[in-house]
Order: C-alpha cells, then structure tokens, then sequence
C-alpha cells in the first residue's frame, strides 16, 4: 500500500491538485461538538442543512460506513492580481475571487471522478467523491490527513499553499498508509479577525455567519439587516477579505487551471449595468458561474445594497428604476439605495 500511495500522490499531483493526504473517516470526533454548538447558537443562520444533516457532517464515517481511507486534495486558485484591488472602487462591484468565471465544483470534480478511475483501476475498492455538495466536514478532515490547518478565520490554511485552495475528498473503502494531522501554526496573529469589516468572528476559530459578508450576500434569503448593509460596502458576491490578509499567502501556489483566471467581465463590473440586468440577461451574463444559484433577484438586491453604499448621486437613477421591481425584496433594497443617494 506504501508504494500504491506514493503513485497516487503523484497522480493528484499531475491532475493538478497542490496538496494530498491520507486520513481515516473517523479522525475527526470533534466536529460532531462543535457543530452542534454551532447550531444551537443559531449562527448557521438560514442554513438549515446544517442542522438537518448534523448525523453526518458530524460524523463522516456515518456518510458512507465501508468506507476505510479519505483522501483529502486541494485545488489552488490564488488570483494572479490583488483580490482587494476592486474592494470600495467607486461604482464598480467587488465579486470574490473565486467566482469571476467558471463553477469551480464542475471543474474540481472531474478532476476527483479522473483520480478516483485510477484508483479503482490501480487497485479495485469502491469510491465516492465529495466536492463541497454533500456533508461532509472538508476542513477538519482536511487538517487531519495533514494538508493544512484550520486558521482562525475557520478556513484551511496551509505553510505550502496559502488559503486560495479549493477542497475535494474521495472516499475508497481501500485502507490506504494515513498522514499526521498538520498542527496550528497561525500563533499570535489576528490579521484575519482584523480584516473582518462585519466582526463575523465572535473569537478566534469562531465564525457566526449571520454577520459574514459572504453568507449575507449568497446564503441569505431575503433583505440584509440595516445594521449590516452598509457594512457590506461594494462587495456583491461573497468576500475576500479575511483571505486575503493571512500573511501564509506568501507561500500561496499560482492557480494552474485558467478557468479560474478573472473574466473580464466579472473583474470590476459596473454597478449601473448589473442593476438593469432581467432575469434572461442574468442568466445569460453568469452562465457557467457559482453566481447563477443565487438567482436574478438575490444579486440584484446586493447590487443595490452597493449602489447605497458608493455615495455616488449619479447611481440613484439606477436604483430608482427598480423601486417598483416585481421581486419585493429588490425593491426594498432600490428604496435603501435612493434614500442613502438623496442624502
């Protein structure tokens, strides 16, 4: 199995993966706790998957029980440019990093089902590969086959690659050599915590998403709190910001795959013209993109959240033409945003 691991290290390595480890299913019986003190502080906010798939993002053994071995991958997409370059640029919208061109589930799975064919292939067993879709617990797995560590921002952060990576997981029911469990090396730093314009982060490690940006502005049904929209600034589609202020990014990996490179649309789009987009040109404009889940309606209130937010006179006539928009929650947001304009 020794030498089964090593060639199979070095497949996920031409397949494009910056980082592979080996843990069983059961390594990680915390979570089941933290998680269900996460759900009872109601900090799952609207998720309710969360709370009603508790059994087995608690428990990956539970997911699939013959399962014997998680591989554990991750996908470098670190930005080519500065990801904080758009963030408050006056009547441009900020889009995370992640989703300024293609799904980035498409992508990462068939690089796993092309992994998970070589293993079967190489080996026999059974497989089930897991991309972000289905319960399972990716960052505590992720630091127990050893490719990282959770930081205090709650995402994976590794001294190889930064925190621009995606994460994938095959399950085998082959009983693969496992890798020690990589150690928190984030010591006494706070940038991350620093660099939160919402204090999502009630500690260190802790994060309430009912006051993340990035949860607001894609999980979120419905209209924003007051409180926090202005908070929200430019950002329309998720948010960089705790990301981008971790100092192990200057071991960060250049994304390998261009699909992940910043269409130039998406780079810094105008605010003007994402507020006039219908449902056919939404569709049209984010086809192939994560932003096409959250619908017409939901983009378009984060849009107007922006427009409030950019001080510029000259927007609200962009927001005055939806004040009247069928869907009543872009319609609020358009009345939010001329009332901030008109001073």
């Amino acid at each position: 199995m020794d030498e089964l691991k090593k060639r199979l290290v070095a497949r996920a390595l031409e397949e494009g993966f910056v980082d592979v480890g080996i843990c069983r299913p059961w390594a990680v019986p915390e979570v089941a706790e933290r998680l269900a003190a996460f759900v009872a502080a109601g900090r799952h906010g609207q998720m309710r998957w969360m709370a009603e798939r508790m059994a087995w993002r608690g428990n990956p053994a539970a997911l699939w029980p013959e399962a014997r071995s998680v591989i554990m991958l991750a996908e470098s997409y670190t930005p080519a440019e500065d990801p904080m370059a758009v963030v408050g640029r006056p009547g441009r919208g900020a889009i995370s990093v992640y989703a300024r061109n293609r799904d980035y589930h498409d992508i990462v799975k068939k690089r796993l089902k092309r992994l998970a064919r070589w293993l079967i292939a190489e080996a026999g067993g059974e497989v089930k590969v897991f991309v972000d879709t289905a319960p399972v617990p990716e960052k505590p797995l992720g630091q127990a086959a050893g490719i990282g560590w959770q930081g205090k921002h709650t995402n994976l952060v590794s001294r190889r690659w930064g925190n621009w990576a995606f994460l994938g997981a095959v399950f085998t029911t082959l009983e693969l050599p496992v890798d020690p469990p990589e150690q928190d090396h984030c010591g006494s730093c706070r940038a991350c915590l620093a660099a939160c314009p919402t204090d999502a982060f009630p500690a260190p490690y802790q994060l309430d998403a009912r006051r993340c940006i990035s949860y607001l502005t894609i999980e979120h049904d419905g209209p924003v709190g007051e409180p926090l929209r202005e908070k929200l600034g430019n950002r329309i589609y998720g948010c960089d910001d705790c990301l981008a202020a971790c100092p192990w990014n200057k071991f960060a990996v250049t994304a390998s795959d261009m699909r992940y490179a910043a269409r130039d649309a998406l780079r810094a789009p105008r605010l003007r013209e994402l507020a006039a987009l219908d449902d056919v040109g939404f569709r049209a404009m984010f086809s192939g993109s994560p932003i096409k889940r959250i619908r017409r309606g939901r983009f378009v209130r984060n849009v107007l959240y922006a427009i409030g937010n950019s001080g510029d006179p000259e927007l609200r006539s962009a927001a005055q033409a939806l004040v009247g928009d069928d869907d009543p929650v872009v319609a609020d947001a358009a009345r939010w945003a001329v009332k901030r304009l008109s001073g």
